[in-house]
C-alpha cells in the first residue's frame, strides 16, 4: 500500500469526509492511532504500528503531521501522502510521549477539542495513559471507530483490489485441494498455499493461516502443525489473500477419504446456514438480521452451544493481527448494511466432545439488490485421497 495506489482525488475525498465527521462530533482534532485508519488517510504501509505512532488530523484543511519511530521516517516520506514526518527513538531508548507533547503544542491541540483514536492491539496501555495526561482537559472524546465507520463502504478502486484478492484466494484453494494426501504434514500443505499466494502477488495476510485436521478439527482457529494427515481425517482451512493489503478470506472443509455420516451432516448444516445468511444480506437491514438467519439453521439442528464465534464481519486492509472491521454480524449489532460493504460469511459449528468442526468462509459485497459472492471456488466438501 502506498500513496500511489489511489489518485489524490480519492485521498482528498476521504479526508473531506473525515473533516465532516469531526465537525458533526464537535471536534477540532483527531489523534489517529490505528494503522488501517492512517493507511486510509495517507496510503502508509509502514510497520510503525509495532511501536507508538499517530497522525494529527485537523477538522480544518491543514497539513498532515505524523509522529513515528525513526526507522519508518523514510518510508513515510516516500510512500505516504503526508506533509510532515517527525521521528522519535531509533538507535536509542526513548519515550515518544515528550515528542507527542511538543508536536501537539506546536499544532495547537492544547485548548482545542481533541478526540483520541483508541484501537485494540495498536496502543500500549502506558501510552494511552500518558496521552490522556498530556492532552488533559483538551481530550473530550475517544471515538475509536470514527474513521473505520467511514471506510466500511468501499470505493470502486478498493473493490477492484478486493476482487483481485478473491481471485488469488480461489487459485490458492485449488492448490490446497490438490496438495491433500495422507502422510503430508499440515505445515507442508499450508506452505504450498502460502507459496502459491506470494508467487501470484499476494502480500502476507494480517492473520496467519488456520489449518486443523483429525482430532484437532474441533479447533476453530488452530494453526498448522507437524501433524501428518491420515486417511479418515476431517479438517478445516482458512486463509486470507491480499492485494495492496485489501483482503479476501476463504475457508473450506475437507476430508481425507470419504466423510463420515456425521461429518457430512455437520457440513450440510453450516452450508445451509451460510446460504441463509447470504440470502438475508441487503442494504438497509441491521447486521444482526443475516446473523439471525444463519443462527436459526444451527439452532434448529440442536447445535447452538457449538456456534462459537461471529457469523461474519467486515473486511479491511489488514495489519497484524487482524483484517477485520467493526461490523460484526451478531445479535444487537449497531451497524446497518450498505451497498459497497464487504463481509466475510462464516457461521461455525465446532464440537469439542466429538473432536469435530465445520465451517465455510466466503466473502460477499453488499449490492443494491442483495449480496454478490466474491469467492468462486467450489463450496463443496473437499474429498481427497480417494
Amino acid at each position: 500500500m502506498s500513496k500511489h495506489d489511489f489518485d489524490t482525488a480519492e485521498f482528498a475525498a476521504r479526508r473531506a469526509r473525515l473533516r465532516e465527521a469531526l465537525a458533526e462530533a464537535d471536534l477540532d482534532w483527531l489523534v489517529v492511532i490505528h494503522p488501517v485508519a492512517i493507511r486510509w488517510l495517507t496510503g502508509s504501509d509502514a510497520k510503525s504500528y509495532q511501536e507508538f505512532q499517530c497522525l494529527f488530523f485537523s477538522a480544518e484543511e491543514a497539513p498532515l503531521t505524523v509522529l513515528t519511530r525513526a526507522g519508518e521516517v523514510a518510508e513515510f516520506r516516500d510512500d505516504a501522502l503526508v506533509d510532515e514526518v517527525v521521528g522519535w527513538g531509533g538507535g536509542i531508548a526513548e519515550d515518544p510521549i515528550p515528542h507527542f507533547r511538543t508536536v501537539a503544542k506546536r499544532l495547537g491541540l492544547p485548548g482545542a477539542r481533541v478526540g483520541l483514536d483508541v484501537p485494540a492491539c495498536y496502543l500500549h496501555p502506558y501510552h494511552l495513559l500518558a496521552l490522556r495526561e498530556a492532552l488533559g482537559a483538551s481530550l473530550v472524546a475517544e471515538p475509536s471507530t470514527l474513521v473505520h465507520d467511514l471506510t466500511l463502504v468501499k470505493s470502486p478502486a478498493e473493490l477492484a483490489f478486493i476482487r483481485r484478492a478473491a481471485a488469488l484466494a480461489d487459485d490458492a484453494m485449488a492448490v490446497f485441494a490438490s496438495a491433500l494426501r495422507p502422510g503430508r504434514s499440515e505445515l507442508a500443505v499450508a506452505g504450498e498455499v502460502i507459496a502459491t499466494l506470494m508467487a501470484a502477488g499476494s502480500g502476507l495476510a494480517a492473520s496467519p493461516i488456520n489449518l486443523v485436521s483429525g482430532e484437532r478439527s474441533c479447533f476453530s482457529h488452530g494453526a498448522p502443525t507437524q501433524r501428518l494427515l491420515r486417511t479418515g481425517d476431517c479438517g478445516n482451512i482458512e486463509f486470507g489473500a491480499t492485494w495492496h493489503r485489501y483482503t479476501a478470506t476463504i475457508g473450506r472443509q475437507f476430508c481425507i477419504g470419504p466423510p463420515t455420516p456425521r461429518m457430512a451432516e455437520l457440513y450440510a448444516i453450516v452450508r445451509r446456514a451460510q446460504d441463509a445468511c447470504i440470502a438475508a444480506i441487503r442494504p438497509g437491514v441491521n447486521a444482526s438480521v443475516p446473523h439471525e438467519a444463519a443462527r436459526a439453521v444451527i439452532v434448529e439442528a440442536g447445535l447452538e452451544p457449538y456456534r462459537v464465534h461471529t457469523t461474519g464481519y467486515g473486511l479491511a486492509p489488514g495489519f497484524p493481527p487482524s483484517w477485520g472491521e467493526p461490523v460484526h454480524m451478531l445479535n444487537d449489532s449497531p451497524y446497518t448494511l450498505e451497498a459497497g460493504m464487504v463481509l466475510s460469511v462464516e457461521p461455525p459449528v465446532f464440537i469439542p466432545e466429538e473432536r469435530l468442526g465445520a465451517r465455510l468462509i466466503d466473502n460477499v459485497v453488499v449490492t443494491r439488490h442483495g449480496a454478490e459472492l466474491l469467492t468462486q471456488a467450489s463450496r463443496d466438501l473437499i474429498v481427497a485421497g480417494c
